[in-house]
């Protein structure tokens, strides 16, 4: 591995699921870029999205902690300015930071503890929740402006003029580049030429679909031809991956394409939580290669730390990740280590929305609205007392083989266990013929979320009492 620290670059999309990619078996999508990095970079088969919600799983990415320790629990619901965020333990390492995208883990303005700025980010051009085409987005908090055009490929743009800017500088820093697309979120639009691609399928609103994804594809692709040409591809690592599995409205499902899942966004099912996921770092995977090791996005935030030798600023807070090193580097991590299960879990939240906010309303307001729904209101809410029992929502809790699903509030949940290696569609509950697997699973679920109600509490923060704005 190189001495020199790499420049860094996350890229995800927004509601693709794992069998959104042509490389992943779908029958009409066209992503020959995405195609050509599986192809030559390192592949991911079984990578988590740490929730199957937006929200959550952007809060894991920035933390490395399961989004419920903080209170991000659904979408529209914000992360805490307490949390350690990968973009401030760059920007001390000595990173230049900037931000492109969807943000949606609290509020982009000025004003607002939560912004790409606030939490590590040197420059941003973001927005509170998901875009389309003719997007909407605030630089640095400014108020919004409207930028025409197709938005994967304005977000380029715009990182790419971030990263000439700062390498062409007397003493050049290592660059930390978060490329958050808000394709292919629902309600679809694609350019008439991207959507000409696809005459052949019968829905209109998935033709708008695929030609986003499309659109999607051929900008990471300019992204890449970018990096090449400014001559620091070779140590750039960028790792792509979605937010949660297929995103569609109820009437599509059926007419669309999933693979051999159960489930999609919002379920706990794997359809909900495997995504596609890619990492090209030229100068350390030299040749292509595939994993089977379940990761997660909370994976992220201690692989970067532990491949640049740093360490958070507050390393007594638990995280939920762990270090990938091995993957990227050598290629012999063969399987998960123990005990380090992943863990998944849609809180109940119902419950919480009366309690005191963590950050006042008026600082957690949106000012970039989306295409069907007015500003965000992001919402976090203090949580007085951790839970030690009963937890309630559903959860789930996966190893390498097993993978244990408990749903309901109520006294007698119902459980599932399923063998993820001969029963990829989750047909075949297997709890009643295996209590002991089931009794050990649930206790290490129950002992993760002890941990996590305590983080929700406060516990984890210099103080457990809210800043002076909550």
């Amino acid at each position: 591995m190189s001495d020199i620290r790499p420049n860094i670059v996350l890229i995800m999309s927004d509601d693709q699921g794992w069998a959104d990619t042509a490389y992943n078996g779908h029958p009409d999508l066209k992503t020959p870029v995405l195609d050509e990095m599986a192809r030559t970079g390192l592949r991911f088969d079984r990578f988590y999205a740490a929730s199957p919600m937006c929200s959550p799983t952007r809060a894991s990415v920035m933390t490395g902690r399961h989004a419920n320790r903080s209170g991000a629990f659904w979408p529209n619901w914000s992360t805490r300015p307490e949390e350690v965020t990968l973009a401030h333990v760059l920007q001390r390492a000595g990173y230049h930071t900037g931000h492109f995208g969807k943000w949606h883990i609290g509020a982009v303005k000025k004003e607002s503890p939560l912004n790409p700025r606030a939490m590590g980010f040197d420059e941003y051009l973001s927005h509170d929740n998901f875009f389309g085409i003719d997007p909407v987005f605030s630089r640095n908090g400014a108020p919004p402006e409207v930028f025409k055009g197709e938005s994967s490929e304005i977000l380029v743009g715009e990182a790419v003029k971030f990263i000439n800017k700062v390498r062409t500088e007397e003493q050049p820093k290592p660059f930390f580049v978060v490329l958050w697309f808000g394709s292919p979120h629902w309600p679809f639009a694609g350019l008439p030429e991207d959507v000409a691609l696809y005459e052949h399928v019968s829905d209109p609103e998935l033709r708008h679909r695929y030609a986003e994804i499309t659109a999607m594809d051929r900008a990471i692709g300019k992204f890449r031809e970018a990096i090449r040409e400014a001559g620091v591809a070779d140590n750039t690592l960028v790792w792509f991956n979605s937010d949660n599995g297929t995103g569609v409205p109820a009437r599509l499902k059926t007419a669309s394409f999933n693979g051999p899942w159960r489930g999609r966004k919002s379920d706990l099912y794997e359809g909900g939580l495997r995504v596609p996921a890619i990492i090209e770092w030229p100068a350390v995977i030299r040749e292509h290669r595939a994993t089977s090791v379940p990761c997660v996005t909370s994976d992220i935030f201690p692989t970067v730390l532990d491949l640049l030798g740093i360490s958070s600023r507050d390393p007594r807070r638990p995280l939920d990740g762990i270090s990938l090193k091995p993957i990227l580097v050598s290629g012999q991590m063969t399987e998960r280590p123990r005990p380090s299960p992943i863990g998944f879990w849609n809180y109940p939240f119902a419950a919480e929305r009366d309690n005191p906010r963590w950050v006042d309303r008026a600082l957690s307001q949106g000012t970039t609205p989306t295409e069907n729904e007015t500003a965000v209101d992001f919402t976090n809410t203090v949580h007085p007392a951790a839970k030690t029992r009963d937890f309630g929502g559903d959860a789930a809790w996966t190893d390498n083989r097993y993978k244990l699903l408990v749903f309901g509030s109520d006294s007698t949940p119902r459980v599932e266990l399923y063998d993820l290696l001969s029963d990829l569609g989750e047909e075949h509950n297997l709890a009643a013929e295996q209590p002991d697997m089931v009794r050990r699973m649930t206790a290490q679920l129950e002992a993760w979320q002890r941990s996590v109600e305590l983080s929700l509490s406060g516990a984890d923060y210099v103080s457990s009492e809210p800043p002076p704005n909550g």
